[in-house]
């Protein structure tokens, strides 16, 4: 039952009405008998988001698209490994300061590593605050990088930040091959609503890549579904999305959360 004591966790996102982020983190403040809720907040300020924090003693928050960048230099700390990737996807409000962090690398990579990373050509869609995340983590196992984006300067300025290469969209319609073993989509394309869209044409994808999508609404994306059906090893996006819940959960309690109760929250939410 919600009362004066329970504290209060949160999303901060636009959109953010997809997000599955309240059932995985409430199913495990029921679980540990924590007296806490945590709540969807679509914003579009995320100083509003920041202040909401400080003024309302919110004890911590998620950020996600477009906000991972932005509320860096909003916060009173930010870890080491945050600072490296440029993007914050968590907060912990302890003692008036607000502290940042990004679980997003190690989630994204601990599916990849058992098929290996090191040697491999990762392309990498997008440029924001996940492909952040991906990326730094991508280049520490030793993956070579190719940035795939829409916006020039930012994609020359991510590719440059981990030695990789980049390929603007523009550059990529006029091409019938991708030298690439691995694909990553880091963007929002083929996203609930917007299922019927993919950020790749399927003419670059063959049996011998692993596609991995970070979208986790659907799961079984139109980029997962085409890459099935031309025989490449496919990993979705609720993998990442659960893993790096799991470490946010820690950081705020100081508890690992059982994986498997976050699943079940998920799978008993879409029933």
């Amino acid at each position: 039952m919600i009362d004066a004591k329970t504290d209060v966790y949160c999303i901060f996102g636009n959109p953010v009405e997809h997000s599955k982020s309240p059932l995985i983190h409430n199913a495990c403040f029921k679980h540990y008998g924590i007296n806490a809720a945590y709540l969807a907040f679509k914003i579009d300020s995320i100083k509003a988001g920041t202040d909401a924090l400080s003024n309302l003693n919110i004890k911590g928050a998620s950020v996600t698209i477009p906000f991972k960048e932005k509320i860096i230099k909003l916060l009173d700390e930010v870890s080491e490994d945050a600072k490296a990737m440029g993007a914050v996807n968590t907060v912990l409000n302890k003692d008036d300061k607000l502290y940042g962090y990004n679980t997003d690398c190690m989630a994204a990579i601990s599916p990849l590593k058992p098929l290996g990373i090191q040697g491999k050509n990762v392309a990498i869609i997008g440029a924001g605050g996940a492909a952040q995340a991906v990326a730094y983590g991508i280049q520490k196992e030793g993956g070579s990088l190719i940035i795939i984006n829409r916006t020039v300067d930012k994609g020359e300025r991510l590719a440059s930040k981990f030695n990789g290469k980049f390929i603007g969209l523009n550059e990529l319609e006029r091409m019938n091959y991708l030298s690439a073993d691995i694909i990553i989509n880091t963007t929002s394309i083929g996203m609930h609503p917007d299922i019927e869209y993919s950020p790749i044409p399927s003419r670059f994808l063959n049996s011998s890549m692993i596609v991995m999508d970070v979208v986790y609404t659907p799961m079984n994306t139109r980029l997962l579904k085409e890459a099935d059906q031309k025989g490449c090893t496919t990993i979705d996006g609720l993998s990442m999305f659960l893993h790096q819940g799991a470490a946010q959960f820690k950081i705020w309690t100081g508890i690992s959360p059982d994986i498997e109760i976050m699943r079940q929250a998920i799978l008993s939410g879409e029933k």
